[in-house]
């Protein structure tokens, strides 16, 4: 399976300079786990970090205002978003990471993938072949035997 199918196209990012509160803040608000750390004032080509609500947890609610660039992780663990399941879950393992940053070819980032994005598209192509097999018995059941196709 290709990660394409899976992975989060919306990500949301905030500023190294930003106070966790305000970064805990939004994550409450817009229902995510992790949001992309971005250099002060716009400048730079891309995200400088990741913080995510287990980083908040760990390190920063000793005071409010510290800043998000002192508990972010400063390495991305980056994918290509043509990439597929099997390498994103290698690149989690060789990381010892639960999302990654999904990339264009370009570098651009385009989205994120968690292990529970991974999990729920496993778990629907579970339930798929549950149906075809479900509808196997049934034919069985019925009597029906083997379907020859083409004489």
């Amino acid at each position: 399976m290709k990660i394409e199918r899976v992975y989060s196209r919306t990500v949301m990012a905030t500023t190294r300079s930003a106070a966790i509160a305000e970064a805990a803040a939004a994550m409450r608000r817009f229902q995510v786990g992790t949001l992309l750390v971005m250099e002060d004032g716009g400048g730079g080509h891309g995200p400088v970090g990741i913080v995510t609500d287990r980083d908040l947890a760990l390190h920063g609610f000793a005071s409010e205002s510290t800043a998000v660039g002192s508990v972010m992780t400063p390495v991305l663990a980056t994918i290509r978003h043509d990439a597929d399941l099997h390498e994103a879950l290698e690149t989690m393992r060789a990381h010892g990471v639960r999302r990654l940053v999904v990339t264009r070819a370009d570098g651009e980032v385009c989205g994120m993938l968690s292990i529970d994005d991974i999990v729920d598209g496993l778990s629907a192509d579970l339930a798929a072949a549950a149906a075809v097999l479900k509808g196997e018995v049934r034919l069985d059941a019925a009597g029906l035997g083997d379907v020859k196709v083409g004489g």
